[in-house]
């Protein structure tokens, strides 16, 4: 299958899906086209039988405005130009921020984030991203989504904000955690095989999580940690005192915001229908640690 890829190809998650699909046996075009020019992309999607969308900015410190000319915007393009380049199929990556959190319990593609999560920029538009393609998938376009939860491994050079987060607790910049907060980490080479399996198997107008295991913050930055062999930051701060750290400007609020409930997801459908199977997040750590302190002494 010729598979056209969004953003060539470039950032974390991007550069494991191309080498994934080059692996499955399809050839890959990864020309970089601007998400926001249209006509550009309906060229380099000429002949392409499917369509890897991939692209996006992720980010909590960009403009709104940044984040929707890309996000929605871009996605929009993105469908116009499948459209016109008769393109069979399209695959977006969206989040698993879509499908949650929800309080008590491990969410699934039935579930959709709390309306109050919804001022944080980034995740409104990547919800409003995700509803383009469905919508487009009713219309007739052979479109699904598939929901990575927090990638982590080695390349994450920008970094992502999961990047940041790695370096800060493998450096021993971070001392402390939050509690009672907590993420789905998942190795990115799975998050990778996801898209594959999703492109050759997934049905359209569907949603897939491809996630790993969920963690405790603390469980989190404690895994890092006695990966960089460093001791484990002992502080644990209650979620009220983060959200003050925020309001006086020394934490994001945005990322204060998003931390308010567990992000605990379930990959059970992406299991039962892609024959989805996470490895072990312990090897990912590892290589993300490994490639994290690497950076580090090259850039001081």
């Amino acid at each position: 299958m010729r598979v056209f890829v969004t953003g060539g190809g470039r950032g974390f998650v991007a550069g494991h899906v191309v080498a994934a699909l080059e692996g499955g046996g399809h050839e890959v075009n990864c020309t970089w086209a601007d998400v926001r020019d249209p006509a550009r992309l309906a060229g380099e999607m000429e002949g392409c039988d499917a369509v890897v969308h991939v692209a996006a900015l992720y980010s909590y410190i960009a403009s709104a405005d940044e984040l929707e000319a890309v996000n929605v915007e871009g996605t929009r393009n993105v469908i116009a130009a499948c459209v016109e380049a008769r393109v069979g199929r399209l695959v977006h990556t969206s989040t698993a921020g879509t499908c949650g959190p929800v309080e008590g319990r491990p969410a699934t593609e039935e579930d959709g984030p709390p309306e109050w999560e919804l001022t944080v920029p980034y995740k409104r538009t990547k919800l409003a991203a995700e509803r383009l393609v469905l919508a487009a998938g009713a219309e007739g376009l052979d479109a699904l989504c598939v929901n990575p939860t927090t990638p982590i491994g080695e390349g994450d050079h920008t970094p992502t904000p999961t990047g940041r987060m790695v370096r800060g607790v493998a450096s021993g910049r971070y001392r402390a955690t939050l509690r009672g907060g907590g993420l789905n980490l998942v190795d990115v080479h799975d998050v990778a095989r996801g898209h594959v399996l999703a492109l050759e198997r997934g049905r359209a107008g569907e949603r897939y999580l491809l996630g790993g295991v969920d963690l405790t913050m603390p469980e989190v930055f404690s895994l890092i940690a006695r990966t960089a062999h460093r001791r484990p930051p002992r502080i644990r701060i209650p979620y009220p005192a983060v959200r003050l750290l925020a309001l006086a400007k020394v934490a994001n609020a945005h990322e204060v915001k998003l931390a308010r409930l567990p992000a605990w997801f379930s990959s059970a459908k992406a299991r039962r229908e892609l024959g989805y199977d996470p490895s072990p997040v312990e090897p990912a750590v590892e290589r993300a640690v490994r490639d994290a302190l690497g950076i580090s002494r090259a850039g001081s």
